[in-house]
């Protein structure tokens, strides 16, 4: 059911193939932390077909697709690939490297806004020194009419996570946004606790292994809390990014906020880079906005593994071109 009692008309019925699915997405994630597959994917990724959801190694790779994008007419969203840093000069450094992107998406008259995990900026030192960090990337998006989106990471991450983004609005910094993860149990408390500032939010499935005691562990459950979600959030007249390439759940809102008179202005459908890419331009032929997530970057075996595990078939594609070789 719907958050406001009414049959959302999404099947949310797992079968044969759902079971499936979670077997392959719990096996790809543990395999992301085995030494061997690491070295294997890394290796040779980029040239099997990791490069079709990564946008290049370096800002210039990156730039040239974000540029395509914006002339075709999409929006997008750019990271610099990295997490989990460890020592407080370099997670400095990343946060110089986020300025010197905002001022190059700036040049190039890109529409691309950035989206960054604290713990690249060093979150697992301290939350000061994240929060430090994250605001004078944000004071300088502001000074450049941007916008950040602060990424959500692993659930014991969820608290500081929150508290960082309520300070940032609470110093008068409107052009940040967070993202919640349906599957955890504890989201809708979450975004209710949210909802007097108005919060920008994504919403996504979530891509992390978590376990039972804090997560869904069926995807009919977690479909039907992205959807309930979603919609107390339009309800409340905040920003909403919808971040998902299943299409009941886009085919879905895009008739209940035209049942609902909510514009288009109110919500975006975000979606990853080289991942239905027809379904993409559809969308925006249909006149909705559309953003891709297109991060580049050194670091992009988690990223491409958490892609893998959201949508087992990706990994097919990879395998085809390793038949191919």
């Amino acid at each position: 059911m719907s958050s406001n009692g009414q049959e959302t008309g999404i099947d949310k019925s797992n079968g044969r193939w759902g079971s499936i699915n979670g077997i392959f997405r719990k096996g790809i994630l543990v395999a992301t932390n085995n030494r061997l597959v690491s070295s294997g994917v890394k290796r040779f990724g980029m040239r099997l077909g990791a490069g079709n959801f990564v946008a290049g190694e370096n800002l210039d790779e990156c730039i040239e697709t974000l540029k395509r994008l914006t002339d075709r007419g999409f929006h997008s969203n750019t990271t610099l690939l990295g997490e989990h840093v460890a020592d407080e000069a370099m997670a400095i450094g990343v946060a110089a490297e986020y300025i010197r992107i905002l001022d190059r998406i700036h040049e190039e008259g890109c529409r691309t806004n950035v989206a960054l995990k604290l713990t690249h900026l060093g979150l697992d030192l301290s939350e000061e020194i994240a929060y430090r960090n994250i605001e004078r990337i944000a004071t300088h998006a502001e000074e450049l009419g941007n916008f950040i989106r602060i990424d959500m990471e692993e659930s014991d991450r969820v608290d500081p996570t929150i508290r960082i983004y309520k300070r940032l609005r609470a110093e008068g910094l409107q052009n940040v946004g967070t993202v919640f993860q349906s599957y955890l149990y504890r989201t809708d408390a979450d975004i209710q606790a949210l909802l007097e500032i108005k919060p920008n939010l994504r919403i996504v499935k979530g891509a992390y292994l978590e376990p039972e005691s804090v997560a869904y562990p069926d995807k009919a459950d977690v479909d039907r809390k992205m959807v309930e979600q979603i919609e107390t959030l339009l309800q409340n007249d905040c920003y909403v990014g919808i971040a998902t390439h299943d299409d009941r759940i886009i085919d879905y809102f895009k008739a209940y906020t035209e049942r609902h008179g909510i514009g288009r202005d109110k919500f975006e459908f975000q979606m990853l880079y080289g991942i239905r890419t027809q379904y993409q331009q559809d969308l925006l032929d249909e006149g909705y906005k559309v953003r891709i997530a297109t991060p580049f970057g050194p670091e992009w075996y988690p990223y491409l593994m958490r892609r893998l595990a959201e949508r087992p078939a990706n990994l097919l594609f990879l395998a085809k071109n390793v038949v191919r070789r």
